[in-house]
């Protein structure tokens, strides 16, 4: 159902019956790749189940992620607004279900509707905050805190605390060493706070994550009460 995704559930009855038409169900199996870089957006995709990482790609063959989408939000949403290239590759880092959505009935349906195109130009300044959020948080904090918070906003979106990750994938979203996610991995589950076996992360301990993590977890979702309101299932 469209209202299983919180953006679309949040539209007015005229934006909703003006996009409803053009939306089809797709299922995303984990590390599709939506765009690459400099790719042409043919699809908008409104997330259910699935997440979707924003990376940008170093000329070293490195991956950092700078934003997480899930069911709060759209991929793709600036073809609204006539951004017709990606700047940065989205890939499906959990299996899930979304809705898809062809970049020019998207585009048709912001032209005709102020109250959509607006809610759509804040989700985007939502994803840019989270950008610049992830980028002070590689610059600032160790991968013991970085880790708890991608942890945490991944929960939020999946709503479940079961999480099917491996850990050369963790690693490749933050931007470090496997090595380094290992004993990290080993340090939060010799704490309690998680258990980890064969790509399956179970969160045990939401309360001492959330301690554990950076200030960036809870200053995303404060951007996001700002700009959209209450984000999903939220710790703090």
């Amino acid at each position: 159902m469209p209202n299983s995704n919180r953006l679309l559930a949040s539209l007015s009855s005229k934006d909703a019956q003006a996009i409803r038409p053009h939306l089809r169900p797709v299922h995303l199996a984990q590390q599709k790749i939506l765009y690459e870089t400099g790719d042409a957006m043919i699809d908008a995709y409104f997330p259910t189940s699935a997440i979707v990482s924003l990376v940008v790609g170093l000329s070293t063959g490195e991956m950092v992620e700078v934003a997480m989408v899930g069911r709060d939000g759209v991929v793709g949403a600036s073809s609204a607004f006539d951004g017709k290239t990606s700047l940065c590759r989205a890939i499906v880092q959990l299996t899930g279900d979304a809705f898809a959505c062809e970049t020019g009935a998207l585009r048709a349906a912001a032209t005709q509707s102020q109250s959509l195109l607006s809610i759509l130009i804040r989700h985007e300044q939502t994803v840019y905050a989270q950008a610049l959020q992830s980028t002070a948080c590689m610059a600032a904090h160790d991968v013991e805190a970085r880790l708890c918070r991608w942890l945490l906003r991944a929960r939020d979106l999946a709503q479940s605390d079961v999480l099917q990750f491996t850990q050369e994938f963790l690693a490749e979203m933050l931007g470090v060493r496997r090595t380094s996610v290992t004993a990290t991995a080993m340090r939060l589950q010799q704490a309690g706070m998680i258990q980890y076996s064969r790509g399956k992360i179970q969160i045990l301990d939401i309360e001492a994550l959330a301690d554990t993590a950076c200030e960036c977890y809870a200053t995303i979702n404060a951007h996001y009460r700002t700009l959209l309101g209450a984000p999903p299932r939220t710790v703090v």
